[in-house]
């Protein structure tokens, strides 16, 4: 098994650095780059010159300070007039910005730049919000861990003895209408369900019994440990309800098929004629071999709740976590954040997929991945 693990960690190097370079190379033709962004916001607005000279207060950054940075749609060094709404400005400015984020370097010496710092995590500077990009991530992780850690928990908790009693029960009323309550949360939408959530319970039209935004209250920070524990859990009912009812229904069915698959096997029929009792044949026999898809997927399962189920929720409910901060990194093309955030979800995807294979082997331990060729 060492061997096998040691092969695959192998292979996540070539994968990882292949959908990097790929994403970098569709940034390079995207409009709308971070320069053009800048050039747009001090004509419409007047208020770069103050960031480039230092005046009007805040924090500024000086020429070249934001890092390696992530692509452009335009070729660093190219005219001004490339870069849409440079036309009647000074020339000087346009470089000053350009060099300011970074981008009066070649495409390939930038991404020679970000490869090397992502070899030691090191993911330079936001291009708008002037922090370390590892700060910014750091500072969200714990609101999207709640989300995809608990939701994932209470999918797995409700999910697999509702499966189970779905199988031993097939075909009768309760079969039937957990079947429509079923189909019914796997066609709304996450986010839908999110909306109708705070509509009814947090303010929106009727009740407003959880609050909308935060995952504590201001000031919570004095109070009682289990004070402080039920806040948390008032904060995070309805996110986590919203996650949950969009996410537990292909669970259901899937832990349903799986035993139904292994009841009606032939080592099922020996144990029952052998006189074990019903919960003994259920969960002594077909359990291990029905779960074992289902547990083992419970890595990805998490990476895919937590990194991209999240979004629309924590957009709805005011959650600043990584869903948010990537959402928001597109739409201003902040590209170390980007690329960072596509870095960290990339290499986390694919460590899940091999821990998932080694709690297959623990699960089954008939499965040995060395003796495939």
């Amino acid at each position: 098994m060492a061997a096998y693990i040691f092969r695959r960690l192998l292979l996540v190097i070539p994968t990882l650095f292949g959908i990097i370079v790929i994403n970098f190379a569709v940034v390079q033709f995207a409009p709308g780059g971070p320069v053009e962004q800048m050039l747009a916001e001090l004509r419409g607005e007047g208020q770069v010159l103050g960031r480039l000279t230092g005046e009007g207060g805040g924090e500024t950054r000086q020429p070249g300070s934001a890092g390696p940075s992530m692509g452009s749609g335009e070729s660093a060094g190219g005219p001004v007039g490339n870069y849409r709404g440079a036309r009647g400005l000074d020339p000087a400015i346009v470089r000053d910005i350009e060099k300011m984020f970074g981008f009066d370097k070649p495409a390939h010496v930038r991404f020679q730049e970000m490869m090397l710092g992502y070899l030691t995590f090191d993911f330079g500077r936001s291009l708008f919000r002037d922090r370390p990009v590892v700060d910014l991530i750091i500072e969200k992780m714990p609101v999207s861990i709640s989300l995809g850690l608990w939701s994932t928990l209470i999918i797995y908790l409700v999910s697999i003895p509702l499966g189970i009693r779905k199988a031993v029960r097939d075909g009768s009323r309760f079969d039937l209408w957990t079947s429509g309550v079923v189909l019914v949360g796997y066609a709304i939408p996450g986010f839908l369900f999110a909306i109708m959530l705070v509509v009814f319970f947090a303010g929106g039209s009727f009740l407003q019994l959880f609050p909308l935004r935060g995952l504590a209250t201001s000031g919570s920070e004095t109070w009682p440990f289990w004070q402080r524990a039920a806040d948390y859990a008032w904060h995070m009912a309805l996110p986590t309800l919203a996650l949950v009812i969009g996410g537990f229904a292909g669970l259901v069915m899937l832990t349903k098929n799986s035993f139904l698959d292994e009841i009606g096997k032939q080592y099922v029929v020996t144990a029952r004629a052998k006189g074990n009792t019903e919960n003994r044949v259920l969960y002594g026999h077909v359990f291990r071999n029905a779960m074992l898809l289902i547990i083992a997927g419970f890595p990805a399962a998490f990476i895919g709740i937590l990194f991209t189920g999240a979004l629309l929720v924590e957009i709805v409910f005011s959650l600043d976590g990584l869903g948010l901060l990537g959402f928001e990194a597109a739409i201003r093309r902040d590209y170390p954040i980007m690329f960072a955030t596509l870095y960290i979800f990339t290499l986390l995807g694919l460590l899940m997929q091999i821990v998932g294979d080694v709690m297959y082997t623990i699960i089954d331990p008939r499965i040995d991945f060395e003796a495939r060729r």
